[in-house]
């Protein structure tokens, strides 16, 4: 199988399902030591992944307030927590399509992140079901695919910036989530987000592991180079209070988060 082919296939694709099913079988490939980088697979610009045909994309200011106090604020917050994780899907595909000659361990970890966050993808999906609703039914905003687009010359940037800044800020605001959900009576929602927190925390340790080896490389100090990126990118504060026991987990030191409050 070739990897980036079907990364790419799978990045255009509109039909949620068959996005799904391309990630499965290239991470089971990856699994089985099966997939091909041929380093002639043409490296396309990707302005934008495919999204189902009825999800209309605003700027961020145009996407309605959601009130967990009702069914229909809840569902909305499903849907837009469903299209981050739509969001993720790409964003571990790309970063196995955009930056080839890496190690192979770098493609097995990505393709592993993109069979979790379709695995997210789909707890939601059939969440918004059972609520009488579907992916696409509200508008949604394109920020994390927006840090890609940024980011797509480098591989030390774009581990800097999405896994670790746009990502981890998941680990911050998640468990507030969780809380809210779990004062309106939503078991539902709140053992999804349990999944994926914890999921999560194993995503941005990948993105550290990779963002670390991309500073070795290069002989760069991954504290001082990450806030150098941050601020050239005007990459968003983190979320406020740090998740920091779920941040340590993940590979942050002590004086990394020190550092992240002063950005």
């Amino acid at each position: 199988m070739n990897l980036y082919a079907t990364c790419a296939q799978a990045l255009a694709s509109i039909d949620p399902g068959e996005k799904h099913g391309l990630i499965q079988t290239l991470h089971q490939a990856a699994r089985k030591g099966a997939l091909v980088m041929d380093a002639d697979t043409p490296l396309a610009t990707i302005a934008l992944p495919g999204y189902p045909p009825e999800l209309r994309l605003v700027p961020p200011h145009r996407v309605p307030k959601r009130n967990v106090s009702t069914p229909v604020g809840r569902t909305k917050l499903v849907h837009a927590i469903a299209h981050i994780e739509f969001n993720a899907m790409h964003l571990a595909l790309d970063a196995c399509y955009r930056f080839r000659a890496m190690p192979a361990s770098y493609y097995e970890d990505w393709l592993m992140v993109a069979a979790e966050e379709a695995k997210h993808f789909g707890l939601l999906r059939a969440s918004l079901e059972r609520r009488g609703s579907g992916y696409g039914r509200f508008p949604a905003h394109n920020g994390l695919w927006e840090m890609a687009v940024a980011t797509a010359g480098d591989v030390m940037a774009r581990m800097a910036l999405v896994p670790l800044v746009l990502e981890a800020r998941g680990l911050d605001v998640t468990p507030g989530l969780r809380d809210r959900f779990a004062q309106a009576g939503d078991d539902e929602a709140v053992a999804i987000l349990e999944v994926i927190l914890q999921d999560e925390i194993g995503h941005v340790a990948i993105g550290n592991r990779w963002f670390r080896h991309a500073c070795a490389t290069r002989g760069l100090d991954p504290a001082r180079t990450f806030i150098e990126l941050a601020q050239k990118y005007r990459a968003p504060r983190p979320h406020l209070p740090l998740n920091r026991n779920a941040r340590l987990q993940a590979g942050f030191t002590e004086a990394e988060l020190a550092a992240m409050l002063e950005l």
